[in-house]
């Protein structure tokens, strides 16, 4: 699993769609992590020694990994996460949204067709 206790995730899919929050705890054998102010749902609970009142108390609830986007720090967008190995030998985590990224591994643009009013001026003269 590729994300960690303290990395800021937005939410992508599911009823806090747009969300952002950041991780509190990580479930890698379910896939799951437990965002602060994310999936919160409502428990009825009776009085006890551990919750004297009772009442509704609201928790929040693991969410799968697959409906979460980390947020890359520098340009605060959503991102993919990589990993690469620095000169030295280390592995450093690196966000494939990141503007250094894209320019190592951009392929030349693709030349463009003529749009679509400036071949009918030139069709229609023909006649």
């Amino acid at each position: 699993m590729k994300l960690a206790k303290g990395d800021k995730v937005t939410v992508i899919t599911g009823k806090d769609k747009g969300k952002t929050g950041t991780i509190s705890t990580v479930l890698p054998r379910t896939n799951q992590v437990v965002i602060e102010g994310i999936n919160i749902v409502k428990r009825h609970t009776k009085p006890s020694n551990k919750v004297p009142r009772g009442g509704i108390i609201e928790i929040a609830k693991p969410i799968n990994a697959s409906k979460l986007m980390v947020v890359d720090p520098t340009s605060g967008l959503p991102a993919r996460i990589g990993y690469q190995f620095a000169a030295d030998g280390t592995k450093e985590r690196i966000f494939k949204v990141s503007p250094n990224h894209q320019a190592a591994g951009k392929k030349p643009a693709k030349s463009t067709k003529p749009s679509k009013s400036a071949t009918a001026d030139t069709a229609g003269k023909g006649k």
